[in-house]
């Protein structure tokens, strides 16, 4: 009989690909990790992962329970969702992880939402990039993800998350107003080739919006300064110290003396926005609500 606990110590492996970070993210070290996975050998018959340098890697064998695997954790998701329906689920903690501004625009009203209506209901929150909270929830750290679309992202489709779209909004110039474009009604990102930027750090979902848009325009941007403090990005180009491009509601309630912002011309880059739990657990009395509250606030947001 394989335990389940196994098949999500292979699933975090599988993710990580290596034991250590594996063990980390599950709060194992990584000998119980080794032993569970040497367990899950003996229970299969199958040799499951190949270690090398360069860390873990499935073997054919494992590839395949991986793919029943997700099948297997995500059933056991909508019993625990079903089971805590049937007990009334009327009161709990649940946990979600979002990115400054998005716990701003609509995980802070979300909150203020439950507390009104469901006041059983208690959320934690916790401050985390775009591209960290993904892998919180699948690493079961925490029960929502307010997450950004980014290059590796995990997609829509994906067999362990379902994804609720939450808003998009598109990326607006930052230039210092002794800029020669500061005048200028939209701002050409060609124009700006030359000039020195400002901007997240790599790994940072914002940091590729901004390096994608560039590429589309013809030309590879030149990060002089790097935060990933939009308030530190804005502060830069208002002592001239080059042009960023800033999320949208990252700039409301921002001190923007020194600088001239203005939409790009054209196809503006975007930052898209959802949240994500671990699929089967979208049906769950204590995150329901709240991917109800996300999606109120979300929309509030676009009126």
């Amino acid at each position: 009989m394989i335990e389940a606990r196994r098949l999500h110590i292979l699933r975090a492996v599988a993710d990580h690909r290596t034991v250590t970070a594996a063990a980390a993210a599950l709060y194992l070290t990584p000998s119980a990790v080794s032993q569970q996975l040497a367990a899950l050998e003996q229970e299969t018959g199958h040799r499951l992962v190949d270690r090398g340098a360069r860390g873990v890697r499935l073997t054919p064998a494992g590839e395949i329970l991986l793919t029943h695997t997700n099948a297997v954790l995500e059933q056991l998701e909508r019993a625990e969702a079903e089971l805590a329906a049937y007990g009334s689920g009327e009161a709990g903690t649940v946990t979600v992880a979002a990115f400054a501004t998005g716990i701003g625009l609509v995980v802070a009203p979300a909150l203020a939402a439950l507390t009104r209506d469901r006041p059983g209901i208690r959320v934690r929150v916790r401050d985390a990039e775009g591209d960290a909270s993904l892998p919180m929830v699948l690493d079961r750290q925490v029960d929502v993800a307010v997450a950004v679309e980014y290059r590796g992202a995990p997609a829509a489709g994906d067999p362990r998350l379902t994804h609720v779209p939450l808003y998009a909004e598109p990326f607006d110039a930052v230039v210092p107003t002794t800029h020669r474009l500061a005048v200028a009604d939209r701002v050409p990102l060609a124009e700006l080739a030359k000039d020195p930027w400002i901007g997240p750090y790599p790994g940072n979902p914002c940091h590729d919006v901004v390096v994608l848009a560039c590429e589309n325009a013809g030309f590879q941007p030149d990060f002089d300064h790097s935060s990933d403090d939009f308030r530190a990005v804005v502060a830069l180009a208002s002592a001239d110290a080059g042009v960023a491009l800033v999320p949208r509601s990252a700039l409301r309630g921002m001190d923007l003396t020194g600088v001239t912002v203005r939409p790009v011309d054209g196809v503006a880059p975007t930052r898209r926005v959802f949240a994500a739990v671990r699929r089967g657990s979208e049906q769950h009395p204590l995150i329901s609500p709240l991917l109800g509250a996300l999606g109120e606030a979300a929309e509030a947001q676009r009126d």
